[in-house]
């Protein structure tokens, strides 16, 4: 009787550990994982959600003024903005500064013909799992996240688009 209450109990605190685990705002999203919302303002000052590009592939991207990779990928990401957004892609880069000045700063140096948003709280990329930038998540019309990456390198392009237009093809 006393093992089998052991038991017991050591069976509800590991459900309860992985249940607060999953709960965690600093767990990484996974492929099949629904998105959760992102907590950022656009540029005008109104509140950036991702409810409001359903139906749409969304390229969610995480970056700063200081990260360097960043600076390559937004080339990157305005040509991809521009050759899949009739087909129904959303780019959507959270700017995670803490002074908005230094993402304008970069923006002046670098344009993005894409959604920008900003979160000087920093409370998304907890939601995502964000260890480094850039991160990218792509997430599927259906509001289901299709693939995460970290980083950006010219190598990681052709990779990048392939599952942009997949993720565009199961749109239809």
């Amino acid at each position: 009787m006393k093992n089998n209450l052991w038991a017991a109990r050591l069976l509800a605190s590991v459900a309860l550990a992985a249940c607060a685990a999953a709960a965690s705002p600093a767990a990484a999203v996974a492929p099949g994982q629904f998105a959760p919302e992102i907590s950022a303002t656009a540029a005008g000052g109104q509140p950036l959600r991702l409810g409001s590009f359903q139906g749409q592939v969304v390229l969610l991207d995480f970056w700063a003024s200081w990260c360097g990779p960043c600076k390559k990928s937004f080339p990157w990401m305005n040509e991809m903005q521009a050759k899949y957004g009739p087909a129904g892609l959303r780019i959507v880069a959270i700017n995670l500064d803490e002074r908005r000045e230094d993402a304008e700063h970069f923006l002046a140096q670098v344009p993005a013909k894409f959604t920008i948003g900003f979160d000087t709280q920093g409370k998304t990329p907890g939601l995502f799992g964000v260890k480094g930038m850039p991160s990218s998540v792509l997430i599927g019309a259906n509001g289901f996240i299709d693939s995460v990456h970290a980083g950006f390198r010219d190598e990681d392009a052709a990779v990048l688009e392939q599952r942009i237009a997949r993720a565009l093809e199961a749109r239809r």
